[in-house]
């Protein structure tokens, strides 16, 4: 691993127990916005028959078990083995392992979704393309994929000081374009203030793999 994703690991397994508490409400009451994104993927991942999804960067749990409960056969995967261990105790029904998101421990093609609720906001910039190389590869022909991060309104992406590990906004277009140079077509996209002072927009893109 990179020295950026040692830190980042450390970063996460040493407030696990906090961070979980933070997002015990599983079904996202307080994110309107987060919560409609993740159901229209969920709707669009089962009407194209394919239920298997993954949740990268999974953090405790709490949206794989969202996945699961709308329908999707969803597993996590996660840097922090503090949080793959904290999912597995939440959720004992569910699937979750630890890994990096550059080289997934996923079959080529075999996924119908792959989640990314602000799990590459970590990652510098110029590693970004081989992270998105890698959910394309494991996408099913008309598989989604649906990015949610921190959006500024500059022309570059915007190193911050997060809570937990430093982390990345980005210009929507931008990400977009990422989306598109990776093979994907983005065809959906949510833009709206967040629900804590954090001085950037919240953002959600939804990508298709064509057929």
């Amino acid at each position: 691993m990179t020295e950026h994703q040692n830190e980042t690991r450390a970063a996460y397994d040493a407030v696990v127990e906090l961070y979980a508490s933070m997002f015990a409400d599983r079904r996202l009451e307080t994110h309107p916005f987060s919560r409609s994104m993740i159901g229209t993927f969920a709707e669009l991942v089962r009407g194209a028959g394919n239920p298997r999804v993954a949740d990268v960067g999974c953090g405790p749990g709490h949206l794989t078990a969202m996945l699961d409960d709308l329908g999707l056969d969803a597993f996590g995967l996660d840097l922090s083995p503090a949080m793959v261990d904290h999912a597995r105790r939440a959720h004992p029904a569910l699937r979750f392992d630890e890994a990096r998101m550059e080289a997934l421990p996923v079959e080529d093609g075999s996924l119908g979704g792959v989640l990314s609720h602000y799990s590459m906001i970590h990652t510098p910039p110029g590693e970004l393309p081989a992270l998105l190389a890698e959910q394309v590869r494991v996408l099913a022909p008309g598989g989604l994929l649906l990015v949610s991060f921190f959006a500024t309104d500059g022309p570059e992406p915007v190193r911050f000081d997060h809570k937990v590990a430093p982390a990345y906004s980005w210009p929507t277009d931008r990400l977009a374009e990422l989306l598109t140079g990776a093979g994907l077509d983005p065809f959906a996209r949510l833009l709206h203030d967040p629900a804590t002072e954090r001085g950037f927009l919240d953002a959600h893109l939804l990508a298709r793999l064509p057929q």
